[in-house]
């Protein structure tokens, strides 16, 4: 039995506040639209899964709502985003961290781009999180899903996950986990199809709630 497994990035958190794991009140509109827009599509998961972060539920509760779907989803931690400040603090753990590194959009994605690959090389002291191990849970939860005997699966999920489980599947080179991470849109569709054979990427940063009429409101990274 093969699987057509849907991957979502949460809608728009609240980049820069003191809760970061809180949709805006855009992220909540987002979610709801692209639930409309799946529906539309005629996506009907048969099992739902979602990381243990809040904006992953609220995300789900919103889509749910647009798809006109009751499903309780099994929490994945698996599914959950690295530790962004964590990281950057451990970084800059003895000075030096540039001026805007947690509330300036651009400076923080310049900055966290570097950091990444220093941690994918083990270049930085005592991080939250090793990457082989964000690595291995990201992988773990992908294996729960495809075991999970479900044949049209959506999970919600963040941008580095999704990062990671891309470059994976497409065999790419391990910088391209944060190449792919700064592309994805808040609410956008990664699809894999699943099977016993193995895994295929069939779309990728897929936004089928925006159209050129509600683009400039809708389209958002972070």
């Amino acid at each position: 039995m093969s699987q057509m497994f849907h991957l979502v990035r949460h809608a728009q958190a609240s980049f820069g506040a003191a809760d970061y794991d809180n949709l805006s009140p855009l992220g909540h509109r987002q979610s709801e639209a692209l639930g409309s827009a799946l529906r539309r599509q005629g996506v009907q998961p048969d099992k739902v899964f979602i990381g243990a972060m809040k904006r992953h539920r609220q995300t789900w509760e919103g889509m749910a709502k647009g798809m006109n779907l009751d499903a309780d989803p099994v929490i994945l931690p698996g599914l959950n985003e690295f530790d962004f400040k964590g990281l950057l603090d451990a970084r800059f753990a003895k000075g030096g961290a540039p001026e805007g590194m947690h509330d300036d959009r651009r400076q923080h994605f310049r900055t966290l781009r570097d950091t990444v690959l220093m941690w994918q090389n083990e270049e930085i002291e005592n991080p939250p999180e090793r990457f082989a191990d964000f690595s291995a849970r990201v992988r773990e939860a992908r294996e729960v899903i495809a075991a999970s005997g479900a044949k049209v699966p959506l999970a919600v999920s963040s941008g580095g996950a999704i990062g990671q489980t891309v470059a994976e599947i497409t065999g790419g080179p391990a910088d391209q986990m944060i190449a792919l991470q700064l592309q994805v849109r808040n609410c956008a569709v990664a699809r894999f199809v699943v099977s016993r054979n193995g895994t295929w990427l069939h779309g990728f940063n897929e936004t089928p709630h925006i159209q050129a009429d509600n683009e400039a409101e809708m389209l958002t990274y972070s």
